[in-house]
């Protein structure tokens, strides 16, 4: 029976040995929360470290007690969790990740360690895994274990989720060991980020390090493609929710109010870390108070700050820095009734944050860069009674969906400073009408809808992919072609050339044909019932020259010129290409700017190739002169057609499509093969008749009915028609 196996670098629980005897403790977090639904059902397994250096003799005992709350451990030892965790996870992963660059350390032995550890997490895996499963491995810890397990288990359903953003290419390309990174994530079929903006940088990313394509939001690597999306992350918000009406956190809150009053809080949850932006909220605190003196006594800053990672110098130095400012303003304003913060650096049970959380007028969430951020939609969560305003970072992923909270740049001391006041002084209606909003965003939105979006479309990704792979020529695949092709009387193959009969050439003109295609054609044309047709985009003079000699039919430039056997070659009546006069310009600025790019110029086309230039400028000029053409295309009636390392603009009236439809009108074909590569083919695949037998060369995605890899594989096929 099929299972489902969730991955990740802790177990959702605390382990601890009181009296030689291990006691597990449940964890609480969202995120154990959600998968609890998963993971607790039937065989289904979680996979994570057990949390603390276990002896070998304890190992059974620690495995027995987690399999009961269907858990497996992974055991480490201390120098792995150094390594591993705290170095490479923590040290090189976690800074470059969160935009803090300077605090990267690229220590060899971190990253020996880390694919060392992943290599251990994956031996778990197999002892358990079976062909079939889903797999869904979480965050940074574990980004070579997808590609680790594909390897092992090719047909099983991965999907990965990363918890925290994903770096623009500029920061990503500093990790030395970045490419083996990008290959162990997408050893995953469905890969997910918090943000839209984490999507698009991871899909840049792959692309400019690693030779794949990229068709929208999926890449295509080693004959799979590979799904990336944005999924915003929720938290279990009836738990929050209801939390508020409980008996401690009622009186918890009384408690508050007797001690404060009328005071207004203003609250700041986090963990002690660089990244969330605690030190500019204190600056921009401390500006409130002496701007405003009017607030003096009348509000203050609740702050908890839950200790982390402290023996790290940039942590302990960021420790004493938050220390040193929260003594300073408190020394400078506080009276004997009235501080100005309240600061704990500690950790509290969730009945005393969710009584916080309840009674704080304003909460303060402006993290530098940050994933999610969590601690905003909890505060959401427990506002039962629909007041409050909440300010966050517009660097958290929660900034994409919480769009009635108040949105600041954390770098903008000015900004945070007037958001604050704004927040003080809101109309109590229009607090109400943002929390409204807000509050619906976040009870709709939680962490068992993300999951399941999640694992539904993780489905989906498998099914497609299976699908697609049915599409593959295979060697079945190849023997029913060729009874098709034995049962028919009389047959027409469409051969696209460059990247179908021939492989791309830096210099179009260098791309001719040699002995073996001349000879595949020949055999081919040794059957008087096969006839074939070249279509291409090339230039009729160029495909004359070539072909002209040969029993075959051309249709040149994607239709606009015909030369069918014995006869001269015909130009379709009524083209214009005056056109080129206002097109022209706008090539040659994209072609002096881009080295290694230039103009092809046909009759009634005009090719702008980008195959000798810098990887990534190209695609990225391309997506510019696509996006400047667009007006210009429709006013002028032409036609823009993005290929391979190529765009071109034609005349609309003319395309391989309509060419061959005309082609075979009339003539009683009952076999008809295409093969072609690129966009312009896909005309040739959506006009044929559907009894056509239709090949995508070189990717999958394509409206043709099959696929094959490569160049190579399209010549062996005509090869085995002729044998």
């Amino acid at each position: 029976m099929r299972k489902t196996i969730i991955i990740s670098n802790r177990l959702p629980v605390k382990i601890a040995k009181e009296n030689e005897e291990y006691h597990l403790k449940v964890s609480e977090g969202g995120l154990a929360t959600g998968l609890g639904s998963i993971y607790k059902e039937g065989d289904n397994i979680w996979i994570g470290w057990a949390g603390l250096d276990v002896p070998k003799s304890d190992e059974q005992e620690i495995i027995d007690k987690l399999k009961q709350e269907n858990l497996l451990p992974v055991f480490l030892t201390p120098k792995e969790i150094q390594n591993y965790y705290e170095g490479f996870s923590n040290e090189t992963l976690w800074p470059i990740f969160h935009y803090m660059s300077t605090y990267a350390q690229y220590e060899q032995e971190y990253w020996d360690y880390y694919r060392l550890v992943n290599e251990k997490f994956k031996n778990v895996v197999l002892k358990i895994a079976k062909p079939g499963d889903i797999i869904w491995i979480h965050d940074y810890q574990l980004l070579l274990l997808p590609q680790m397990i594909r390897e092992e288990l090719p047909n099983t359903t991965i999907g990965f989720f990363q918890h925290i953003p994903f770096p623009s290419y500029e920061l990503f390309r500093l990790i030395p060991w970045r490419a083996e990174l990008l290959d162990g994530i997408l050893g995953a079929d469905l890969i997910g980020f918090h943000t839209y903006d984490d999507v698009r940088h991871f899909t840049s990313s792959a692309t400019r390090v690693l030779p794949v394509q990229t068709t929208a939001n999926i890449i295509h690597k080693d004959d799979r493609n590979i799904v990336i999306d944005a999924f915003p992350m929720g938290i279990d918000s009836k738990k929050f929710n209801d939390l508020t009406f409980t008996k401690e956190v009622l009186e918890e809150k009384e408690i508050y109010n007797q001690i404060i009053g009328d005071t207004k809080i203003i609250l700041s949850i986090d963990r002690l870390d660089y990244s969330k932006g605690i030190i500019q909220r204190l600056l921009a605190f401390d500006k409130v108070l002496a701007d405003n003196p009017q607030y003096l006594e009348k509000i203050s800053m609740h702050m908890i700050v839950v200790p982390s990672r402290d023996t790290i110098p940039q942590y302990r130095d960021l420790r004493d820095d938050i220390d040193k400012l929260v003594g300073n303003i408190n020394s400078r304003y506080r009276t004997s009734a009235w501080h100005p913060i309240h600061y704990f650096y500690r950790s509290f049970p969730i009945e005393i944050l969710s009584s916080l959380y309840s009674r704080a007028d304003i909460c303060l969430v402006t993290p530098m860069r940050d994933g999610m951020n969590l601690v905003s939609k909890e505060y959401i969560a427990s506002k039962t009674d629909e007041t409050g305003v909440l300010i966050l970072s517009e660097m958290a992923g929660a900034s994409k969906e919480l769009i009635e909270a108040i949105i600041v740049n954390p770098n903008n001391l000015g900004e945070m400073y007037r958001a604050i006041v704004e927040a003080l002084e809101m109309p109590e209606e229009e607090k109400i009408s943002r929390m409204k909003n807000l509050r619906k965003t976040v009870m709709k939105f939680d962490i068992n809808h993300w999951v399941k979006i999640f694992m539904n479309q993780l489905e989906e990704v498998k099914e497609e992919e299976k699908s697609r792979m049915a599409k593959y020529v295979n060697q079945d695949l190849k023997h029913q072609f060729k009874e098709a092709i034995k049962a028919s009387k009389k047959r027409v193959f469409f051969l696209d050339y460059d990247g179908t009969l021939v492989n791309f050439n830096g210099n179009p003109l260098e791309a001719k044909p040699d002995e073996e295609l001349y000879q595949i054609i020949n055999d081919l044309n040794s059957d008087d019932r096969n006839q074939i047709v070249i279509i291409s985009g090339r230039k009729y003079e160029t495909l004359g020259e070539w072909f002209g000699h040969l029993k075959v039919d051309l249709i040149a430039e994607h239709g606009a010129w015909k030369k069918f056997e014995g006869k001269d070659w015909q130009e379709e009546p009524n083209l214009s290409d005056k056109w080129k006069q206002a097109v022209m310009p706008m090539l040659e600025s994209y072609s002096d700017r881009t080295a290694g790019s230039f103009i092809e110029e046909k009759r009634f086309s005009l090719a702008w190739h980008y195959r000798k230039v810098e990887k990534g400028l190209g695609d990225l000029r391309a997506n510019e002169l696509i996006s400047n053409m667009r007006y210009l295309i429709r006013e002028k009636d032409l036609q823009l057609l993005p290929g391979n390392k190529v765009v071109e603009i034609k005349n609309s009236q003319i395309n391989k499509g309509k060419a061959a439809a005309s082609y075979i009108y009339g003539k009683n074909f009952d076999f008809i093969l295409a093969m072609g590569d690129d966009h312009t083919d896909e005309d040739i695949f959506t006009s044929l008749p559907y009894s056509a037998t239709t090949i995508k060369v070189g990717s999958s995605i394509s409206e043709a009915k099959f696929y094959l890899r490569s160049v190579e594989e399209a010549r062996a096929l005509l090869q085995h028609f002729c044998s």
